[in-house]
């Protein structure tokens, strides 16, 4: 079967590094995990040659990196709270303290992302409620291996990873696609380095528990005692 055929989560699962690929031509691998590639190319107008020959050409070992696919649930929930929730929150906190001072310097220039800060301000706290859901319910559930008893909690966070996905969305929306212009301070070129990571972030992190923590595999086995 051609990659074409298979769908962006189950690549960004299978393949190491075709996240990073997917990241630089703008592909919803996360809350779009389940949109076969040919579909996302064609939606995108973009070269399936030039994007397959990037994906055959990766190696098979990232140098690195964790394969997180095979990973135990109890690594792969310890990596997700280490790496995307503790930094998420210090992410958006730096954030919103750059964007209320770009829009208060710049707020009358026709490229100032007014509105920034007041969308990063409910996306820190929509996070916020999220996280703390994953870390008080669901998590302690997939770690003692009740996955069945689970899947109502994973539905609803799969609901909230899409409005995470829209909110990101948004936040490419206000900030032209996180493009400066010509006149943009050293504040406002630290603010759109600092969206470029959270928005790879974030989609990395949601792509661990879409396609990764709640699919059903050998690591939901019940645990006892």
């Amino acid at each position: 079967m051609s990659l074409l055929d298979h769908s962006l989560g189950s690549l960004a699962r299978d393949i190491p590094g075709a996240t990073r690929v997917f990241h630089q031509y703008r592909l919803d691998f996360c809350c779009g995990g389940h949109t076969l590639l040919r579909d996302a190319l064609a939606e995108r107008g973009l070269n399936a040659a030039e994007l397959l020959a990037r994906l055959e050409a990766l190696p098979a070992h990232q140098a690195g990196e964790c394969n997180w696919a095979e990973a135990d649930t109890d690594a792969l929930i310890d990596h997700i709270l280490a790496r995307y929730h503790d930094v998420h929150r210090e992410q958006l906190v730096e954030l919103l303290r750059l964007a209320r001072r770009v829009e208060a310097v710049h707020g009358d220039s026709p490229d100032c992302p007014n509105g920034l800060a007041d969308h990063l301000d409910a996306m820190r706290q929509e996070l916020e409620s999220h996280m703390q859901k994953e870390e008080q319910i669901l998590f302690p559930m997939l770690r003692r291996g009740l996955f069945d008893p689970a899947r109502g909690p994973i539905s609803v966070m799969r609901m909230e990873h899409d409005d995470h996905g829209q909110a990101l969305a948004r936040l490419l929306a206000l900030t032209k696609d996180l493009s400066l212009p010509a006149e943009a301070c050293n504040t406002w070129e630290a603010l759109y380095t600092g969206l470029e990571e959270l928005h790879t972030d974030l989609m990395q992190h949601i792509h661990l528990e879409n396609n990764i923590l709640f699919q059903p595999s050998p690591r939901q086995e019940v645990h006892h005692g």
